[in-house]
């Protein structure tokens, strides 16, 4: 018989997916909002923008130290391809303890993700911030921010990983470090004046509407493992990868390149 934990996970949880899947859809219904009105060039909301990244822009002209370490974590910590490169370790972790599915469905939602970013940036084609003084450059079209909806997918995954009954040593960090990554990611392409806070904005909101709807929908049905390492090995997974949901239908063990935009 399954206990009580497991039930909460799969019976219980349907609740917990329905909500989900409700946060999923608002989630998607507020950033196909968003879009439309940065489209339409709404004044109120251009407004803001030019307010909030003029600001910052000044700060960070006048504090290089600040600013060198805003380029240190948004290019090396929380740069694209150090999120994907942590979705790449966990996948390889998951499918050598047996989880293959969960590892191919994690890795087709963070490609949707990468997919969806791309195909946003060539539709909308918002110009980024242009400044005569600039204190950092990227690529490509500015809406939405790459960085920020690809550090909400990963981080996202990798949260929903970890096993509701996690110790608290582990999961209370594990949740620290990513909403942290998460908001500080945001922070630092609107200081380094390479983005509109509404670009910002609507990586957010796309990153929860696919981790939400892929991880109600696509992942389905998810039941709690016990970690398949010591907590040592946990510990150096970054916790996220320590445990967390089996693909649909599976016994539950016992209780800078192509994609180079930003």
């Amino acid at each position: 018989m399954r206990s009580d934990h497991l039930r909460g996970r799969t019976g219980g949880g349907s609740r917990g997916r329905g909500g989900t899947r409700a946060v999923g859809v608002g989630a998607a219904v507020a950033a196909a909002g968003l879009t439309l009105l940065v489209v339409a060039g709404w004044r109120p909301l251009v407004a803001f923008d030019r307010r909030v990244v003029r600001g910052m822009h000044a700060h960070a002209v006048a504090h290089p130290s600040v600013t060198h370490v805003m380029r240190v974590l948004t290019d090396w910590f929380w740069d694209p391809w150090t999120m994907r490169a942590l979705v790449a370790a966990a996948c390889l972790w998951l499918w050598r303890r047996g989880r293959g599915c969960c590892a191919v469905r994690i890795a087709l939602l963070t490609l949707t993700a990468s997919a969806v970013q791309q195909g946003l940036k060539a539709l909308v084609g918002r110009e980024r911030p242009v400044w005569p003084d600039p204190v950092d450059s990227a690529q490509y079209a500015a809406y939405p921010s790459g960085h920020a909806m690809t550090a909400t997918v990963v981080c996202g995954l990798l949260l929903w990983l970890v096993p509701r009954g996690a110790p608290r040593r582990y999961a209370y960090p594990a949740r620290a470090l990513v909403a942290v990554s998460v908001l500080g990611v945001g922070f630092t392409r609107l200081y380094l004046g390479v983005h509109w806070p509404t670009d910002v904005l609507a990586g957010w909101l796309l990153g929860v509407a696919l981790v939400a709807l892929g991880t109600a929908v696509t992942l389905g049905t998810s039941v709690t493992l016990r970690a398949a390492a010591a907590p040592g090995a946990a510990v150096a997974l970054a916790a996220p990868t320590a445990a967390g949901g089996a693909c649909p239908g599976r016994s539950p063990v016992s209780p800078r390149a192509d994609f180079p935009a930003r």
